[in-house]
């Protein structure tokens, strides 16, 4: 059962000197999408054959019960090695299609067009490609042929808060223009089956799926649409930069995740929050809303124990890692859909959204309706 968000909230921000900003870009839209095919836990184990019972104890204890993924037909019951050139392949069609997805459904409700479109910026982790995926997408979809736009790679699952960084700017810079954010991840394009417990632990982790987000600065925009993006902090730890990689497997990029993650992140979040907060004169206790990368299980106890925050403050991160697993970039957008859903926000309310990633990084932004 949820509970109610108390009222309390916004007079103690209001005696802190916290207002929500008249001038601020907000978040307009969000669309979603994934592919056709959804895997349980079980199902996928069943495809890669496997016997082992570590491996096996990885996938099914990791409070994951399905993802959709972009699987090879099995051959004999199990699935086929794909060749880098498939998996190249793989990336592109996936985004073609799940990110074409995710931008009509952000979109549409708007009654716009991708033609409409003043900036685009799409972002993945998960192949490579040049000419990169704006490209792919603006002669697909129809965008203009002016359009602004930029491609980032490699940055990982916190890339989602470092985009809507560079959409936010180019809607401040550029008053009543729409950027568009578009996060698309096929991270089974990155799975190697080499039988090992690293690799089981992100062959067990990670789904495909793919999110965009609309951004503009137009004072007669409504907090019923969306909130204002007021703030960002970053936070890196360079003692901990191969932590999260990719390391070449038998010509194959094979992502690693280090075993001690969880508690890394862990014991660094809170200065990030910190730092974000008080240059509002805020404290966790006044934040309505909590939107935070499904990272994985570890990874969301050591931030809610760091952070002092509960089950039902992460039941969207931990609702979408159950029901997705992990989407790297796009999880933050999926977690602020299902926050919409729920019809409990409120004109005032203030929500800090948290992703971390390779670097290793913490990226935060504050929000508010």
């Amino acid at each position: 059962m949820y509970k109610p968000i108390s009222s309390l909230n916004h007079d103690w921000r209001q005696k802190a000197g916290f207002t929500v900003p008249e001038v601020a870009p907000r978040i307009l839209s969000v669309g979603t999408a994934t592919p056709p095919c959804k895997y349980t836990q079980e199902e996928v184990l069943e495809l890669f054959q496997e016997s082992s019972p570590k491996i096996r104890s990885v996938f099914l204890g990791g409070h994951i019960q399905s993802r959709y993924l972009y699987l090879p037909e099995p051959v004999d019951g199990a699935l086929p090695q794909e060749s880098n050139q498939q998996l190249l392949d793989k990336h592109l069609n996936g985004a073609l299609e799940i990110g074409g997805q995710a931008i009509e459904e952000c979109l549409r409700p708007l009654g716009l067009e991708p033609y409409d479109v003043d900036f685009f910026c799409a972002l993945s982790t998960t192949g490579f490609l040049c000419p990169g995926i704006t490209a792919h997408l603006i002669k697909k979809m129809g965008f203009r042929e002016s359009v602004r736009r930029v491609d980032i790679l490699g940055m990982g699952c916190n890339a989602g808060v470092n985009g809507l960084q560079t959409v936010t700017s180019y809607a401040a810079a550029n008053p009543g223009k729409l950027g568009l954010l578009l996060c698309v991840e096929i991270c089974s394009a990155a799975y190697v089956d080499n039988r090992s417990l690293s690799t089981a632990v992100v062959n067990s982790l990670f789904g495909d799926g793919a999110a965009a987000v609309l951004v503009r600065q137009d004072p007669a925009d409504t907090w019923q649409q969306g909130p204002r993006v007021i703030d960002f902090e970053s936070h890196i730890i360079p003692e901990a930069l191969r932590a999260m990689r990719y390391d070449l497997d038998n010509t194959k990029l094979s992502f690693f995740l280090e075993r001690d993650i969880p508690y890394v992140i862990g014991a660094n979040v809170e200065k990030p929050v910190g730092r974000l907060l008080g240059r509002h004169g805020l404290k966790g206790k006044y934040v309505d809303h909590w939107i935070v990368h499904s990272g994985g299980k570890k990874v969301i106890d050591a931030i809610e124990y760091n952070i002092g925050l509960t089950n039902y403050d992460m039941r969207h991160t931990l609702g979408i890692l159950r029901n997705y697993g992990n989407l790297s970039s796009g999880s933050i957008l999926f977690s602020y859909k299902e926050l919409t859903r729920e019809g409990l926000i409120r004109s005032g309310d203030v929500g800090v959204v948290i992703a971390m990633g390779p670097g290793t990084s913490i990226e935060t932004a504050l929000v508010a309706w």
